[in-house]
C-alpha cells in the first residue's frame, strides 16, 4: 500500500506555494544523483578512443563545468526551489563499456534549512545535456536516461535508493 503524502508545494486549497522553511533548523545536507548518456557503439568507441577530446574541447571537462553551473542556477530554473548557498558540487564521469555510455554522478552539499536533491539532479541533467550537445554532430541517436536520486542526508529523513 502506498503512503498518502501531502504535496509540499500546494496549499490546502490547491494553490501553488513555496515551502516556508523559516522555522526549520539549518543542518548539513547532501544529495547524490546519477544519469547516463548512451551512444551508438561506434560513436562511443570514437569518443572513448580520444578520452572525450573533440574539436570543441574535452566533453567531460565542459560537462563538469556545466553541471556545477546548473546546480548553482537550480532556483532560476525550477520555480519553487529555494536559492541555496552551495558548499560543494562534485561531478564524476565514468565510461561504461557494457552500455556504451558515459555515466554522470553529482554530489552536492549544503548547510541549510532545505535539501539539495534538486541541485544534484539539475547538475546531472545539465552535464548530460552538455555531453549530448558536444557529441550531437557525430550522431543524434544519443539517449539521456536513468537520471535519478541515489541518496540524500539531512533534514527530516535520509534516503538511499
Amino acid at each position: 500500500m502506498t503512503e498518502n503524502k501531502q504535496f509540499t508545494h500546494l496549499t490546502a486549497d490547491g494553490d501553488i506555494a513555496m515551502v516556508d522553511v523559516s522555522n526549520k533548523t539549518a543542518t548539513h545536507r547532501t544529495a547524490t544523483a546519477t544519469g547516463q548518456v548512451i551512444f551508438p557503439a561506434d560513436i562511443y568507441q570514437a569518443i572513448k578512443s580520444t578520452d572525450g577530446m573533440t574539436k570543441k574541447g574535452s566533453i567531460t571537462q565542459t560537462a563538469h563545468l556545466a553541471g556545477i553551473m546548473g546546480a548553482k542556477k537550480t532556483s532560476d530554473l525550477i520555480p519553487l526551489c529555494h536559492q541555496l548557498p552551495l558548499d560543494s558540487v562534485k561531478l564524476s564521469f565514468e565510461y561504461n563499456d557494457a552500455k556504451c555510455a558515459i555515466v554522470v554522478t553529482a554530489a552536492v552539499k549544503v548547510a541549510h534549512k532545505t535539501g539539495v536533491e534538486m541541485e544534484a539532479l539539475t547538475a546531472v541533467s545539465v552535464a548530460c545535456l552538455t555531453i549530448y550537445d558536444m557529441t550531437k554532430a557525430m550522431s543524434h541517436d544519443i539517449i539521456i536516461t536513468d537520471v535519478c536520486l541515489l541518496n540524500k542526508t539531512g533534514g527530516k529523513s535520509d534516503y538511499v535508493k
